[in-house]
């Protein structure tokens, strides 16, 4: 019988307290610890797949990261950013008791990874970055922050399922079961009972009057960042993703942890992770 959970563990800001809820698998007592972090408006949800196929091995602990599903939301939007998100992930990995772990990380959960991975004395011994680097695309982070912003609501669940589809078509062929659940798992009744996104709206703030000056500022820091890590890295890349660019990955088989790089044909920004042959490719990395 599957062991899973949900729990939640209180975080500052420096505008006050706010809670993050996290979904555990697995043998709480276990000592080997898997954190998998999702997207910028996906929820901890999106790893039941590879969480089950790895809870034998692994404690998995998948948190909603501060301002989506179950979590709360931040007071000041503008503490919305990575620097924010490595300080509650090191809170939570206090809570849960773990001093050394398997991290794997979907895009911006892979933004908080590398910026983990390269403090001093960190704790991921092994590290999973699902199409995501420190150059990302301009025209891609424009359009996924037209996304994030967008209020949508949707008279009925199939209609806001639609729309999650729609936007979500870049993740590569799925079943309609699986369909259904990538839309279930972010879509939730308002008290009108309209379907709604499952996250603060804030969470764009940091896209906002973004100029190329900061854009470019902000890759030198990343790169800086994944220079400074050390463990074993797995890039997975979607060979048609707009957000990870094929030199980019490239060049981060090249420097820093010199990463390990594997791309999967048909797919864009982001593998999901839910079928047996991506499961496989985690699987393979971090037990290997």
């Amino acid at each position: 019988m599957e062991q899973v959970q949900r729990n939640t563990v209180q975080c500052i800001s420096p505008v006050g307290l706010h809670t993050m809820a996290y979904k555990e698998w697995g043998d709480p007592k276990n000592e080997k610890v898997l954190v998998c972090v999702h997207g910028i408006t996906r929820v901890s949800d999106d790893f039941d797949g590879l969480a089950r196929a790895l809870s034998d091995e692994y404690r998995v602990v998948c948190p909603d990261v501060v301002g989506r599903g179950h979590s709360g939301w931040l007071r000041d939007p503008r503490y919305y950013q990575v620097p924010q998100y490595v300080s509650d992930m090191v809170t939570l990995l206090a809570r849960i008791d773990a001093q050394t772990v398997h991290w794997f990380g979907t895009s911006m959960g892979g933004l908080i990874g590398m910026g983990l991975a390269s403090l001093p004395d960190n704790p991921i011994r092994k590290l999973v970055l699902n199409d995501i680097g420190p150059a990302m695309n301009i025209a891609a982070l424009t359009r996924i922050g037209d996304y994030v912003r967008q209020d949508i609501r949707f008279a009925t669940f199939d209609e806001g399922a639609k729309f999650v589809r729609d936007v979500a078509l870049s993740f590569g062929p799925h079943t309609e079961d699986e369909w259904h659940k990538i839309a279930a798992d972010v879509l939730r009744q308002n008290t009108d009972g309209q379907w709604i996104r499952h996250y603060d709206l804030k969470v764009a703030f940091p896209f906002k009057g973004a100029t190329p000056e900061q854009a470019q500022q902000t890759e030198i820091a990343l790169w800086a960042a994944y220079d400074a890590i050390t463990c074993p890295t797995l890039v997975v890349r979607g060979a048609e993703s707009d957000l990870l660019s094929r030199e980019t990955a490239q060049a981060m088989t090249q420097r820093g942890p010199k990463a390990k790089l594997v791309e999967l044909p048909g797919i864009g920004h982001a593998p999901t992770f839910l079928h047996a042959d991506q499961i496989e490719i985690a699987k393979e990395f971090l037990l290997g």
